[in-house]
């Protein structure tokens, strides 16, 4: 009977010892991308066709918060449940005072962006030469047209814009400049042999912002146009030649 009594107690200074953790929300597994050294929130939306202003969100960042190798960015739609226990960092809550806060800043806008709100008026061609294939949004070669030239000639801005990224992180693309003209469109500049411009410069249209660059040992620009993240048939915007 004492030994029964003794391993009861036993058992419940055991338990009592136990602290439940209710479950963790973890950023990893599907759904979830690991920020390299050169990423940019455009590069890492160009590369999986998304929005950035939707990635933004999703990740409760500004446009234009910088990322940081090793962030881990959510890449699908957060349902309530998750963004109730979402793992997002945020800055350190400071203690209250009396003074009127301020309001929230938006985090999709990009309000200090003086491309933010406009979409070009008028596109000019990014290269002199001839498109050697059509659009098609299904084959990841064709979501845009490549341009045949010759070597190291000029590559120029399509339209007004700011540069928002300018690097050789992205498989398939070599040498890629991404230039943002409003909330709406981006472009894009591939198989450069020479980046001329770095991220964050404002451009102008006709600005030289590359030179021609090889693909399968022909000379050729690879380019393309996003609309909200999805690839659109440049023809459609560039003017007849």
């Amino acid at each position: 009977m004492k030994s029964a009594i003794v391993t009861a107690v036993a058992v419940m200074l055991l338990v009592s010892c136990v602290t439940v953790k209710p479950p963790t929300y973890v950023s990893r597994g599907p759904g979830w991308y690991t920020v390299k050294r050169s990423d940019t929130l455009y590069s890492i939306a160009w590369r999986y066709g998304l929005d950035y202003k939707q990635l933004a969100r999703w990740n409760q960042i500004d446009v234009n918060t910088p990322i940081h190798p090793g962030q881990r960015l959510r890449m699908i739609k957060p349902d309530s449940k998750t963004v109730a226990g979402s793992s997002v960092q945020k800055p350190a809550t400071k203690t209250k005072t009396k003074a009127t806060s301020k309001p929230k800043a938006s985090t999709t806008t990009g309000s200090n962006d003086q491309y933010s709100g406009r979409s070009p008026v008028k596109w000019i061609w990014p290269t002199q030469g001839k498109p050697l294939n059509t659009f098609l949004a299904s084959q990841l070669d064709r979501r845009g047209i490549d341009i045949a030239g010759k070597f190291g000639q000029p590559v120029r801005a399509v339209a007004d814009g700011k540069v928002v990224y300018s690097g050789n992180g992205l498989s398939g693309y070599g040498n890629l400049i991404i230039i943002k003209h409003s909330d709406t469109y981006l472009s894009a500049y591939a198989y450069c042999q020479e980046r001329l411009v770095q991220e964050g410069a404002s451009v102008k249209s006709g600005k030289v912002v590359a030179r021609m660059g090889r693909r399968d040992n022909t000379a050729k620009l690879h380019f393309e146009i996003r609309r909200n993240g999805k690839p659109v048939d440049p023809m459609k915007y560039l003017p007849n030649q």
